[in-house]
């Protein structure tokens, strides 16, 4: 009789662990997204950058504290970002083209480092670079915000640029 009660015991608690992963495994597919290449609707980028850019954001708000964002944008050959900054940590992954990225608080394109399709930079908070798209590019941006752009040389702002006018 002893065992009999064990064993109810034993399988009565199992189910109540299969049913908590269950649950939590539920719980974690609630907010499931996917976005496929043809699901991506481009709009403008953010006034932060110059025009020509496109952006989508695929995940969270890159200007709300403490959540995490993940951000692609689309660069026209020859696109520039002057340098700049940010007040947190950047991932950039490029996608598609090359993204001629360089140190620094003056742009130096013969400084900069070509990151081919497939390639990954982690740039710390407040360092300075600078970018340029090499043919048409692509890249994917993640971190945790409260995202924004600094530039080195307030005159490069594209939104003082855009509210002089």
């Amino acid at each position: 009789m002893k065992r009999v009660v064990i064993a109810g015991v034993v399988i009565v608690a199992a189910m109540g662990i299969v049913r908590a992963q269950q649950s939590s495994s539920m719980k974690e597919h609630a907010g499931h997204v996917v976005y496929t290449p043809d699901a991506i609707k481009w709009g403008p980028a953010p006034a932060a950058l110059p025009p020509g850019a496109h952006a989508m954001v695929l995940h969270g708000d890159p200007g709300k504290a403490g959540q995490i964002f993940v951000v692609r944008l689309h660069f026209p050959d020859g696109y520039k970002v002057p340098p700049h900054y940010h007040p947190v940590d950047e991932n950039v992954t490029v996608l598609k083209g090359t993204l001629m990225l360089g140190l620094g608080e003056k742009a130096d394109l013969a400084s900069a480092k070509a990151m081919a399709q497939g390639s990954f930079s982690y740039m710390p908070k407040e360092v300075r670079h600078f970018a340029q798209a090499k043919g048409e590019t692509e890249i994917q941006v993640s971190g945790v915000g409260p995202f924004d752009v600094v530039y080195v040389n307030p005159a490069d702002d594209p939104r003082k640029k855009a509210g002089s006018n």
